[in-house]
C-alpha cells in the first residue's frame, strides 16, 4: 500500500501549484484599466490632451482614430496591426482595399507615441494607444465615456489578406454584416450600436456612387444633395458626411436618418430596410441614451478581441515598425 503523503509534502504540492497559477496568470495577463497606473500615471492624460488638440484643430480626427481602432480589432485583434508600414517580410494592412486611401490619424498616432516614449520609455502599447484614442475622441465630439481596458501589447506582423476578407465592405448586405459581426462574436444589437460611430465621420464618393445613382431605398432630395459633388465618374476622393445632419457630433441622428432614407452608405441602410434590424434602429432614434450605453459596451467588447497580452508580441518604440 502506498504510503500516505506528509502533511509537509502536501504543503509543497500545494505552494508550487499556486506558483504555478502565478506563472500561468502573469503569461496570460486579463485587461485592466489600472494597466499603466504605476508603469507610465500620466500616460491616459498624455493621450487625451493629444487627441482633444488633434480633434480641435479638425474635428473629422476624431472619427479617424476611432476607425482606426475598429480596423485594427477586426484583423486579427486588436495589436495594431493595422499600423506597421510593409517591410521585406509582409505587406501590412495599409493598402488592403477599405483601408486604401481612406485610413487616416496615422501621425496623430506618431505624435501620442513620441510622447509616451519620452516619459515612459518602451511601456505604453501601440494597440491601447489606438484603443484609448478612440474613447477620447468620441468624448471629444459630445459622446459617452467609458472605462478602457488596458494591457495590449502590439503583434510583430500584419495580414493584408485578413485585412481585405475581415473588415466589413460598405457594400455588404444585412447577412453580409450581422456573419462579418458574428464572426467576431458580435451580436445583431453590436452591430447596429457600433454602426452607430457613423454619426460622425465622412466618406468618399467612391463608396456611395453607386447608391445615390442606382438605389431606391435613398430619400430623392438627399441623393440630389449629394450628386453634385459626386458626380457618376470622376471624384472619386471627394467628401461627404456619414451624418448630414450632425456630422461632428456625437449623437444618435444617424439612427433617425436611416429612418428617413437618408444613410449614405449601402451597408447603413442595410440597417433599416425591412430586416431584423429595423426594431433596433427604431428604438435607438427615440433613446439617445440607451444608445451611448450600448455603443459604450460595445467598444469595450471589441477592444478585448484578441489581445496580445503577458510576453506575447511586445511593445513597439515606433507604432510603423516592430522593434
Amino acid at each position: 500500500m502506498a504510503p500516505f503523503l506528509s502533511i509537509p509534502s502536501i504543503l509543497t504540492t500545494i505552494k508550487l501549484f499556486l506558483l504555478f497559477s502565478f506563472f500561468v496568470g502573469m503569461v496570460y495577463t486579463q485587461l485592466s484599466p489600472t494597466f499603466y497606473a504605476t508603469s507610465c500615471p500620466n500616460a491616459l492624460s498624455t493621450i487625451k490632451s493629444a487627441v482633444d488638440s488633434a480633434v480641435s484643430s479638425e474635428p473629422r480626427m476624431g472619427a479617424s482614430l476611432l476607425r482606426l481602432h475598429f480596423h485594427d480589432c477586426f484583423v486579427n485583434g486588436c495589436d495594431a496591426s493595422v499600423l506597421l508600414d510593409d517591410n521585406s517580410t509582409f505587406t501590412g494592412e495599409k493598402t488592403a482595399g477599405p483601408n486604401n486611401n481612406s485610413l487616416r490619424g496615422f501621425d496623430v498616432v506618431d505624435t501620442i507615441k513620441s510622447q509616451l516614449e519620452n516619459i515612459c520609455p518602451g511601456v505604453v502599447s501601440c494597440a491601447d494607444i489606438l484603443a484609448v484614442a478612440a474613447r477620447d475622441s468620441v468624448v471629444a465630439l459630445g459622446g459617452t465615456n467609458w472605462t478602457v481596458q488596458l494591457g495590449r501589447r502590439d503583434s510583430t506582423t500584419a495580414s493584408l489578406t485578413a485585412a481585405n476578407s475581415n473588415i466589413p465592405a460598405p457594400t455588404l448586405n444585412l447577412s453580409g454584416l450581422l456573419s462579418a459581426f458574428s464572426n467576431k462574436g458580435l451580436t445583431a444589437k453590436e452591430l447596429v450600436a457600433l454602426s452607430g460611430s457613423h454619426t460622425i465621420g465622412q466618406a468618399r464618393c467612391t463608396v456611395f456612387r453607386t447608391r445615390i445613382y442606382n438605389e431606391t431605398n435613398i430619400d430623392s432630395s438627399f441623393a440630389t444633395s449629394l450628386k453634385s459633388n459626386c458626380p457618376s465618374t470622376g471624384g472619386d476622393n471627394n467628401l461627404a458626411p456619414l451624418d448630414l445632419t450632425s456630422p461632428t457630433s456625437f449623437d444618435n441622428a444617424y439612427f433617425k436618418n436611416l429612418i428617413s432614407n437618408k444613410g449614405l452608405l449601402h451597408s447603413d441602410q442595410e440597417l433599416f430596410n425591412g430586416g431584423s434590424t429595423d426594431s433596433q434602429v427604431n428604438a435607438y432614434s427615440s433613446n439617445s441614451a440607451s444608445f451611448l450605453t450600448d455603443f459604450a459596451n460595445a467598444m469595450v467588447k471589441m477592444g478585448n478581441l484578441s489581445p496580445l497580452t503577458g510576453t506575447s508580441g511586445q511593445i513597439r518604440k515606433n507604432c510603423r515598425k516592430t522593434n
